[in-house]
């Protein structure tokens, strides 16, 4: 395990003596057409830009996606963004004790207790269907998987165990939701609120970039969570239907615009409070986390996030 300072708490001049991981690398040609190599480098709190313009060609293929680097070198700016300035790197040595998973983002929340959460969320429902059902979904290697995946890929909650940690976030949005308007089925939108994203497990890997799967790309997890959550209820003999369609209508309009891949809108109560509660979690989250990871200390303002088509202000906020 690593110890070392963070690199987005480092600013322009400040020295770079850090174990790295290669994210990206490219050999690119200046305009007086020589080879060099850019590179993304990251540790888990942000990537950084870094260009290779000599003395690489000899370990070309050792710097690749994966690889850990000892860099040495100064934050600087290109066009107003941070880049590293490599003066000395090196390969990590085997004796080295620094594995890829030093460098992978993690949720903040300790992954115990929302296990608990979860366990106990699901406890509070009363419905025997609905509970059968979520006890079904939340165990064995399911369970495994879904306490460990992102909830995206660089948006929102876009760390090891982000996707438990979005879900136990809805769940609280909306189980206040149900406190605020009573005519809200409250075991029916817990459901939904757990089960929405379950499809994440499959469309997204855990390992380094977060990439999405072959089958996250084909079907995407709204489908995969749909199918999932049907190949489970054919399990519990006498499940209602109409209870079945409803709960497969949250799954499917969770993203509540067809133009957001959504196969339908949300047409219920709990749908409804479903897609505002999910996008109150993701966007509070990404917003939270672009103010935390701006490196430009000498602005109260974000960069441009072309995302959302705005800055945002920083003001002082403990992170």
């Amino acid at each position: 395990m690593i110890n070392q300072s963070e690199m987005n708490s480092l600013k322009k001049g400040d020295e770079v003596n850090h174990f790295l991981l290669i994210k990206k690398s490219e050999e690119k040609l200046t305009k007086a057409n020589k080879v060099y190599l850019n590179l993304e480098l990251a540790d888990k709190s942000t990537s950084l830009q870094a260009n290779l313009w000599d003395n690489f060609e000899s370990i070309t293929k050792h710097l690749v996606p994966g690889e850990i680097l000892k860099i040495e070198g100064r934050i600087e700016e290109f066009q107003g963004n941070p880049q590293i300035r490599i003066e000395n790197f090196r390969l990590k040595k085997e004796s080295e004790n620094v594995a890829v998973s030093d460098f992978l983002p993690k949720s903040n929340r300790d992954i115990n207790e929302m296990l608990e959460e979860l366990h106990q969320r699901i406890k509070t429902v009363l419905d025997d269907n609905i509970r059968q059902l979520l006890n079904l979904v939340f165990e064995g290697k399911t369970l495994e998987v879904f306490s460990i995946v992102p909830a995206g890929k660089s948006w929102h909650h876009a760390y090891i165990h982000g996707l438990i940690e979005h879900t136990l976030e809805i769940v609280k949005i909306c189980d206040l939701a149900a406190d605020i308007h009573p005519q809200i089925n409250r075991d029916l939108l817990v459901c939904g609120a757990l089960l929405h994203d379950i499809g994440k497990i499959e469309e997204l890997s855990s390992e380094l970039n977060f990439e999405y799967t072959d089958r996250g790309k084909l079907l995407g997890h709204i489908v995969i969570a749909a199918l999932l959550v049907q190949k489970k209820i054919e399990e519990i003999p006498g499940f209602p239907s109409m209870l079945e369609d409803m709960i497969l209508h949250l799954v499917l309009s969770h993203q509540g615009k067809l133009e957001y891949a959504s196969p339908v809108v949300p047409k219920t109560l709990e749908a409804i409070t479903l897609y505002h509660a999910d996008e109150l979690s993701a966007k509070m989250n990404a917003y939270k986390y672009a103010v935390k990871n701006d490196s430009r200390g000498d602005s109260n303002w974000t960069k441009f996030i072309p995302l959302i088509s705005t800055e945002l202000f920083k003001l002082n906020r403990d992170f």
